[in-house]
């Protein structure tokens, strides 16, 4: 996009099909938005937004019955209708001006012109439209210069910023979001505006909130966004555990870097290595309960004793309060208190009674848990990062070595309560656990080999006396 662009070429057919229905009916359409900004930015993509200069939904049912009498998903308060074609979605709106009542974000519409309709968009880079209609098919309608902030890597809005967000506050994570997504910078006019509007976030649901963060968090650098979070106040709104993580203190001659800037860094790490949204959030909350932890010790340091448990504690108050799905809870609750586990792995002598322990602790998580660990290391010295590196991947090697001998992964006892109960004659109950995690232990520390009979004849050869101090 060296210079400007008057039209933009358009390969997607059914596309094209919808620009010839439009010609057949004597309708104005365009596409707009999203397909227009990423056809610009070289981005070729399956989902459509059509306006339409009249009746979006009367366009809609036309274009559904030319292409085999699709089902018409329509939203009549707003004028919009959405066809599912092949593997895309299409979705028609009419050319609508709106108007917000000051307590909701649910505009009050009516009919209007394409000018009108793209002076209501969110952002420039997303208020272009292309002409569908054969007189000038592709041609480029861009009366706030988005291609122009296209080409400047600027997140602008289109009118009056701080309206433009008081009318939908969304919009204030929706410009972080493609700030992150674009890797582009926000246009400071438009940055002062979310600082001064950030509180107007307090009538959007929860949901909508939560999916705007999981959207910056599966972006190519997830900090990009996580950062313009903390630095327009954004955080102490949405997730105050975040902001805490924030700031340095020092004291006699110690300090400790801050942990939001480390935890930012081993997001984007891991990012470069999964596109697990739920390993990039572990990511960002591994170090979550440091600012409830941190002690000064003198003659140490800071620290932070606990950190990993009581950050896995946390999760279930976070997890309510962002309407996160509860199925996903006991996936970081388990990474987060495990975060530190294999690094003291790497600072000792291995033993393979280590290493079975973290194997039978993480179970079929220990790949993520691995992943996560090498993504933690963010210091600043090469030779540093190179020598840890080099020791997790002799702590791996010395893991897939135990895994495959005592086959740990994902491991259940191989006698089980029923059986311990029936061999003891003993009813349900502690003393069963009890015994249940002296076999473990017998088989973590290698003392018999992860097999029932042996598991079996090492209970007989223990029961009695353990029976006999649990009665004393």
């Amino acid at each position: 996009m060296s210079k400007k662009t008057t039209h933009i070429e358009i390969h997607n057919d059914i596309i094209k099909r919808i620009g010839k229905i439009a010609d057949e009916n004597k309708t104005e359409a365009y596409v707009v938005g999203g397909y227009v900004r990423d056809r610009l930015l070289g981005i070729e993509v399956k989902d459509v937004d059509i306006m339409v200069v009249g009746d979006g939904i009367a366009f809609a049912k036309k274009v559904a019955k030319e292409f085999g009498n699709i089902k018409v998903v329509k939203y009549e308060k707003f004028g919009t209708a959405m066809l599912p074609i092949e593997d895309a979605k299409v979705e028609f709106v009419t050319a609508r001006e709106e108007t917000y009542e000051p307590d909701s974000r649910k505009p009050i519409v009516k009919k209007s012109s394409l000018e009108a309709d793209l002076s209501r968009r969110d952002f420039t880079i997303n208020a272009i439209a292309a002409s569908l209609n054969a007189a000038d098919f592709g041609k480029l309608i861009d009366p706030y210069n988005g291609e122009k902030d296209l080409r400047s890597g600027i997140i602008r809005t289109p009118l009056d910023p701080e309206k433009t967000f008081e009318d939908d506050p969304l919009r204030i994570l929706r410009a972080i979001r493609f700030a992150s997504k674009l890797q582009f910078q926000i246009y400071d006019e438009t940055f002062d505006a979310i600082v001064k509007m950030k509180d107007r976030l307090s009538i959007i649901s929860q949901e909508r909130i939560t999916d705007e963060f999981f959207k910056i968090l599966i972006s190519q650098k997830p900090s990009v966004g996580l950062f313009l979070l903390q630095e327009t106040g954004i955080t102490k709104i949405i997730f105050p555990e975040m902001n805490d993580m924030a700031g340095v203190d020092q004291r006699e001659d110690y300090h400790h870097k801050d942990v939001l800037r480390h935890t930012l860094k081993v997001v984007d790490s891991i990012s470069e290595a999964t596109e697990n949204v739920w390993l990039r959030f572990t990511a960002l909350v591994h170090d979550i309960a440091k600012p409830r932890t941190k002690a000064f010790k003198p003659g140490i340091g800071w620290t932070f004793h606990g950190h990993e448990e009581i950050g896995a504690r946390m999760m279930k108050s976070i997890f309510r309060r962002m309407r996160l799905p509860m199925d996903k809870l006991p996936y970081i609750e388990k990474l987060v208190r495990l975060h530190l586990r294999p690094m003291v792995l790497i600072s000792e002598e291995i033993t393979d009674s280590a290493i079975r322990r973290v194997l039978f602790e993480a179970g079929d998580l220990i790949d993520d848990l691995m992943t996560l660990c090498r993504a933690d290391i963010t210091s600043q010295n090469p030779q540093k990062v190179n020598r840890y590196l080099r020791n997790y991947e002799v702590v791996m090697e010395k893991m897939k070595e135990v895994e495959e001998k005592d086959r740990l992964r994902n491991w259940q006892p191989p006698v089980r309560g029923e059986e311990i109960m029936q061999v003891c004659g003993l009813p349900p109950g502690k003393t069963v656990g009890i015994l249940k995690k002296e076999i473990e232990d017998a088989i973590l520390n290698g003392l018999i080999p992860n097999e029932h009979d042996a598991a079996l004849e090492y209970l007989l050869s223990v029961k009695d006396k353990i029976l006999t101090e649990i009665q004393n």
